[in-house]
């Protein structure tokens, strides 16, 4: 049995971790193929949005090691190599994907399974879905962006009460932080995912792309560093077949047909 599987869907890849027994505790191997598959999509022309979910009860309750390899004697660097390597990695290459990333959270997030969603572009997630900040449960600190990501979703000062008391926040009040864009019924979390992410799969890829590393990038840029990266993005963007289409579209009022390209 495939533990990530994947389709591509009218211009959307989804893909979907797939060991409900373990509530989808992600291991090394669904980790690289989840890299690789989004990788594959920030160059495909074809795949123009992604959908993260899973099978089962849970989205992902964290890190699978017990399928990692021994080391032997432990060595000053292992960790930090071992966590920049993996969950950081990890974490990177969905917001480094090129194309628009929606999480469809089906249940407990945990984690890193948390940021795995935090780190999507939108965040739909079905009423049963809870989110932990489990570390500090285990006497561990944030890996895998939490701490790089919650302070810019929802500030510090709630980004340190999920942190240091790791307890589970519903969806409901996920979305009241503006972790969450929605909360949907279970049995709508499929539609409404395929709806919102067929409809970027429509959209101005490139742009969408353009957008994304501008939101992303300003976080961490001054006012002088966003507004010259907003010029050059849109500079190149300009030379992209969909932004003529848009022009036009718009000076001979009708509808837009964008291709991606």
């Amino acid at each position: 049995m495939a533990e990530v599987l994947h389709a591509v869907e009218n211009g959307v890849s989804w893909i979907t971790l797939n060991r409900p027994e373990a509530m989808n505790a992600v291991t090394r191997d669904q980790r690289e193929r989840i890299i690789a598959l989004l990788a594959e999509a920030s160059a495909d022309p074809d795949v123009r949005a992604v959908v993260l979910t899973a099978t089962g009860r849970g989205f992902c309750a964290g890190a699978d090691l017990r399928g990692a390899p021994s080391a032997g004697e432990p060595v000053a660097g292992d960790v930090a190599r071992m966590i920049r390597l993996g969950a950081q990695r990890f974490i990177g290459a969905v917001m480094d994907c090129e194309k628009p990333v929606i999480a469809a959270v089906n249940g407990t997030a945990a984690g890193i399974g948390a940021h795995l969603a935090f780190a999507c572009d939108l965040v739909l997630a079905s009423e049963s879905a809870r989110f932990i900040e489990v570390f500090v449960r285990r006497g561990l600190v944030p890996d895998g962006g939490g701490a790089y990501l919650l302070p810019r979703l929802i500030g510090p000062q709630r980004a340190k009460e999920l942190m240091f008391f790791g307890d589970a926040v519903s969806a409901a009040e996920a979305h009241g932080m503006g972790l969450v864009n929605r909360v949907v019924p279970a049995e709508e979390l499929p539609k409404t995912a395929r709806e919102w992410a067929e409809r970027l799969a429509q959209g101005p890829t490139r742009a969408l792309a353009l957008t994304k590393q501008l939101v992303n990038a300003s976080l961490d840029a001054d006012r002088a560093a966003a507004f010259a990266a907003e010029a050059a993005a849109q500079e190149i963007n300009m030379t992209t077949r969909d932004a003529k289409e848009g022009v036009a579209s718009f000076v001979e009022r009708r509808e837009a047909r964008y291709e991606g390209r």
